[in-house]
């Protein structure tokens, strides 16, 4: 099963339509796609705009593949599971953001195992197809919480500023 998500704050019609299109020519693979506020309806896969948190975490853990924008709760969810990921930035020139930070995001992550970043809808759909036939291995799974030490320093930090 595919579990594809374009985040809460903005439609990403680009993606929505691609996963669709892609869902059409492998009616064999579900798919479910939390599509937000977007113009395009799915029509070959099950979908919802907005999907509660544990429906969210529910499809998250049993999908072979989870496929989002760049958005940092996204990749961070996947990450913590280590489950593999096929990413896809929003584009400002397209009008699917106000800024490019998404591809500096994906910039960022490009070289992280187990995750895979596209920009284009055509390269979507090929990986698509290649991770569903040859899964890469998930990203080492990676702390839900930052070390004890470090909440420390930022608690002590935090107090000297309240102090102040």
């Amino acid at each position: 099963m595919i579990f594809a998500s374009v985040g809460s704050m903005m439609p990403f019609d680009r993606m929505t339509r691609a996963i669709d299109e892609w869902a059409a020519e492998h009616p064999h693979v579900p798919v479910f796609l939390q599509i937000g506020d977007g113009e395009y309806e799915p029509k070959a896969c099950e979908w919802k705009r907005m999907v509660p948190h544990g429906e969210y975490q529910r499809h998250l853990n049993a999908c072979q593949l989870f496929v989002a924008h760049v958005g940092m709760g996204s990749i961070l969810q996947a990450l913590e599971i280590g489950k593999q990921t096929l990413l896809m930035p929003r584009r400002a020139s397209l009008r699917e953001h106000t800024t490019d930070h998404q591809l500096d995001t994906a910039g960022k992550f490009r070289n992280r195992p187990g995750l895979l970043i596209v920009e284009e809808a055509a390269e979507l759909q090929a990986q698509m197809t290649r991770l569903i036939e040859q899964p890469m291995e998930g990203p080492q799974g990676i702390a839900p919480d930052a070390p004890a030490e470090t909440i420390a320093n930022i608690r002590a930090h935090l107090a000297q500023f309240a102090k102040a």
